[in-house]
C-alpha cells in the first residue's frame, strides 16, 4: 500500500504502509487493514506497557490507554516505575488483544512515549477517557496534568505515543501477521 496523508482535528496523519509478513502467516491470509486495527486501540479496554528500567531489566504493566488523534494516551503517577523508565528511556510497547490461541487479533505497538501538558489537548484525551468502560476514568486537567475527580490530590502524568511501526496478529482458521509502518 502507499502512504496518503489524513487531516484529524487539525493535525495531518499519515496513512501506513501495510504489508503481510508470509513468513508467519497462512498461505491464503490478507492482511489486516489498518482501519480495523486502529478500531481495535480504540475499543480495547485494557492494554499492556513495556517499558525499560535504568538498569536495562524490562518493566511491563497493564493499563488503559485511549486512541485520540492519531496516538495512544495513557496515565501515570510520577511515583510509578513506568514515569521512571520513560525518563531515561522514553521507547515503549503497548500490546493489546486476547489470551486465544484460536480466535481474535492481537495488536502490538512500537513508538516513543511523550510527556504531555497542553491543557487542550489533555482536555480532548481526558473526554475519550471518560467513554471508557462504565465511565470510570474521569479525569479533569489543571496545570498540565490530569486529577481523578474522585482523588483530586492525585495527579497524573499524560503520556502520548504515535505509533512507528504495529503488528497485528491474526489467530484462528487463517493465523496472519500484518505490519503497519508509519
Amino acid at each position: 500500500m502507499h502512504l496518503s496523508r489524513v487531516i484529524i482535528s487539525g493535525v495531518i496523519m499519515t496513512s501506513p504502509t501495510t504489508t503481510l509478513d508470509k513468513r508467519y502467516s497462512d498461505p491464503d491470509a490478507q492482511a489486516i487493514g489498518w482501519d480495523v486495527t486502529r478500531k481495535l486501540l480504540e475499543t480495547a479496554e485494557l492494554s499492556w506497557i513495556s517499558t525499560v528500567r535504568a538498569d536495562g531489566r524490562p518493566h511491563v504493566t497493564p493499563l488503559v490507554a485511549v486512541w485520540v488523534e492519531g496516538a495512544l494516551y495513557f496515565t501515570t503517577g510520577s511515583e510509578e516505575q513506568k514515569f521512571a523508565n520513560l525518563r531515561s528511556n522514553p521507547n515503549v510497547i503497548l500490546t493489546t488483544g486476547c489470551n486465544h490461541w484460536d480466535r481474535g487479533i492481537d495488536v502490538v505497538v512500537e513508538g516513543t512515549a511523550v510527556h504531555v501538558t497542553d491543557e487542550k489537548l489533555l482536555t480532548r484525551v481526558a473526554a475519550t477517557f471518560a467513554t471508557k468502560w462504565d465511565g470510570r476514568w474521569q479525569f479533569t486537567v489543571r496545570d498540565g496534568r490530569f486529577y481523578n475527580r474522585n482523588a483530586e490530590d492525585w495527579p497524573s502524568e499524560v503520556f502520548g505515543v504515535k505509533p512507528t511501526k504495529v503488528f497485528a496478529h491474526k489467530k484462528g482458521e487463517l493465523f496472519g501477521a500484518t505490519t503497519h509502518k508509519f
